[in-house]
């Protein structure tokens, strides 16, 4: 496994980063034993860094593999605009994870220095926490450009989380050349910057090979954020990290398998998953359900977590 230390943290990570969300009940809702067993594997494979936030739902699972593993990397996110909600999801992640500290916090989602600033009490608490040692270092993950530009120019912020992959999926606000721009010189300013969506959200499973060379030889990223859900995701990328071919068996397995999002039929077209996503992805169709632009979708299940009929999933 390659380590790299996270721009100027100090925080030494694996250049794999365990993309939790897959495994949570946003997306395959695996049973916890099965759930931990995957990250255990991966741990024991040396990967030390782990993705979550506050929205996925996977503190549980994280928490039975911290019992053994107490110096994981925990990376988690959070909404939170003031200092009470910044409080809550801080006390949650603490709890979820049963640790005293969280190395990275981040504020999720954020578009631009606007929405930096319109978090501004939330980030102060962060930085506090940081001061106090309850947090290692505090950062942003974001789908936008303009983000990146705006947090690596803040000293405060230690950690960008934007998304890239090889055909620029997912990047809301310009070609993937500008994120590529924008993250480098964020990295050259000493943000630690791991990336998530290498394979857009599953998009790119068909071309794993390009995107896989694509995201480990970009040189402005010290770690990949990658979710996984079953044991031979994790064996096939550990395999391409370390240079090595991927057995066939094992490639027909991940030819086989494709993730898709199901709209069940008893939505109600309340639209709250339409607002809510980000890619412009979801409408209410002519059926009188909400229907999905798959060329859009990153398939992050995002949407999910406002569906009060729980009628939306990846798969």
């Amino acid at each position: 496994m390659q380590y790299n230390l996270l721009g100027n943290t100090g925080i030494r990570v694996s250049k794999i980063c365990f993309g939790s969300l897959t495994i949570g009940p946003l997306q395959k809702n695996l049973p916890i034993k099965e759930g931990v067993g995957i990250l255990e594997k991966a741990v024991d494979y040396g990967i030390n860094f782990i993705d979550t936030a506050d929205l996925y739902g996977t503190y549980p699972y994280i928490k039975e593999v911290v019992k053994k593993n107490r110096d994981l990397v925990i990376a988690t996110k959070s909404y939170a605009y003031n200092r009470e909600t910044a409080e809550q999801t801080l006390r949650r992640a603490l709890d979820g994870i049963g640790r005293d500290y969280v190395d990275i916090f981040l504020l999720h989602e954020q578009e631009s220095i606007h929405t930096i600033h319109g978090h501004r009490e939330a980030l102060d608490y962060f930085i506090e926490q940081k001061e106090k040692g309850l947090i290692r270092a505090v950062g942003i993950s974001t789908h936008y450009i303009a983000a990146v530009k705006s947090a690596a120019l803040l000293n405060e912020i230690d950690v960008i989380h934007p998304i890239l992959n090889f055909r620029g999926l997912g990047i809301v606000d310009g070609p993937r050349s500008m994120m590529e721009q924008a993250i480098e010189s964020a990295y050259r300013m000493g943000k630690g910057i791991y990336i998530m969506k290498p394979l857009g959200g599953g998009h790119c499973i068909k071309d794993y090979h390009e995107a896989f060379k694509y995201a480990l030889e970009f040189p402005y990223a010290h770690a990949i954020a990658i979710g996984m859900q079953r044991l031979e995701e994790l064996e096939a990328n550990i395999c391409k990290l370390e240079g090595l071919p991927i057995p066939p068996p094992l490639e027909s397995a991940l030819a086989g398998y494709k993730r898709t999002l199901l709209i069940q039929d008893w939505c109600q077209a309340c639209g709250e998953c339409v607002r809510r996503c980000s890619q412009g992805a979801l409408r209410i169709g002519e059926e009188g359900i909400a229907a999905v632009d798959k060329e859009k979708c990153i398939l992050c299940g995002y949407c999910g977590s406002v569906c009060k009929e729980l009628a939306i999933k990846v798969i």
